[in-house]
């Protein structure tokens, strides 16, 4: 049984000169004929699972007018939600409106993922994005007042010209919000962005790591529970737990990834294809031995790893037969505490250095 569900919202009002996500210029027509097409896909695929979580990305799903909101959730309506779902949607805070929260609240959304990136004027005019203080508190505010209690920040670090100090003013205004949740994610340049073709460099590997550091030690007082990821007793990010558990999920909309029936399936990027019913681009069928190999890659960026017990349960096999733990743990760059095989915390930085042990040749 699948039990998650991602939902695709290509639009933006803006395009940030970093993002390398599916994403268009907000156009009303188009947005409503996609709303058409995305209700036959989920038709067409959805098997009448109960979901314990919905995460509606983006793109920018704030950036739909009232009308088109309310149009979607009608759609979604058709996905059979358990008691204790999990109903997330992502928002800016220059299109979120107190309108807008209340059609959120209506349809059951019951955690908000904002993307905040940073207040820092450099960083912005880097990213391309502009943010305001007072308005970022008076939507919290709005939020609160409202009856959400699961809020999740998204922040960017270690971008062109940033310091220590721009990094932690950063830090102690999301503190100063008192979310449930924060991510935070050291910047990448990917092809094809306006970052990528004006050959904007990376920081140094040395003032990364500085900046990691110090993310982790004033986020000490939330839970690190995922190499990127902070949060609050009973506040982890079920949607993304069933990525990192490596479990099956459905994912509708352009560009959206599922994973379904040991298949990992791309949807296509093109907004002409998924207009015309063409949705799949390509898929993967898994063996055994692909399916473990995401297993290690995935549950390892969880800072607890993973259960030796679960995992034979899973696949009957011991984990110890299959990959060359003992070196790993002979080298430092991982633990066994008898329950879980986890990268140590001084380690996790390092963890791509580690997990390309797991990768299938």
């Amino acid at each position: 049984m699948i039990k998650s569900c991602y939902i695709h919202i290509p639009f933006c009002d803006n395009i940030c000169s970093y993002c390398d996500f599916c994403k268009l210029f907000y156009n009303e027509k188009i947005v409503d004929n996609y709303l058409l097409h995305l209700e036959k896909e989920i038709k067409n695929i959805y098997k009448n699972d109960l979901l314990d979580t919905i995460y509606i990305g983006g793109g920018t799903p704030s950036s739909l007018n009232l009308k088109q909101l309310d149009k979607l959730f009608n759609i979604l309506s058709i996905l059979r939600k358990s008691d204790n779902i999990e109903y997330t949607i992502e928002c800016n805070f220059d299109n979120i409106s107190i309108e807008k929260l209340k059609l959120f609240k209506k349809y059951g959304i019951n955690r908000l993922s904002f993307g905040l990136e940073s207040t820092i004027k450099n960083n912005l005019d880097v990213l391309d994005r502009k943010i305001s203080k007072t308005n970022v508190k008076k939507v919290i505010k709005e939020c609160r007042t409202l009856g959400f209690n699961n809020i999740n920040i998204d922040l960017i670090y270690a971008i062109p010209n940033e310091t220590i100090k721009d990094l932690e003013n950063d830090l102690d205004f999301v503190l100063s919000l008192n979310v449930e949740h924060i991510s935070t994610y050291s910047l990448i340049i990917e092809e094809h962005t306006k970052l990528f073709i004006n050959n904007v460099k990376y920081i140094s590997e040395e003032l990364d790591y500085k900046m990691y550091k110090l993310i982790c030690d004033k986020l000490s007082n939330y839970n690190h529970y995922e190499i990127s990821n902070f949060a609050k007793n009973g506040y982890y990010s079920r949607h993304n737990m069933c990525y990192w558990r490596n479990n099956n999920y459905y994912g509708f909309g352009l560009g959206a990834s599922s994973y379904i029936l040991n298949r990992r399936i791309n949807n296509t990027r093109s907004i002409t294809k998924y207009l015309a019913d063409k949705y799949i681009l390509d898929y993967e069928k898994l063996n055994k031995s692909d399916i473990i190999s995401y297993e290690m890659i995935l549950g390892l960026r969880l800072i607890e790893g993973i259960n030796k017990k679960s995992f034979l349960k899973k696949y009957n096999k011991d984990i110890y037969k299959l990959f060359n733990i003992k070196k790993l743990i002979n080298d430092g760059l991982l633990i066994d505490n008898g329950t879980n095989i986890y990268i140590p915390l001084d380690k996790v930085y390092i963890s791509n250095e580690i997990l390309i042990n797991f990768i299938k040749e």
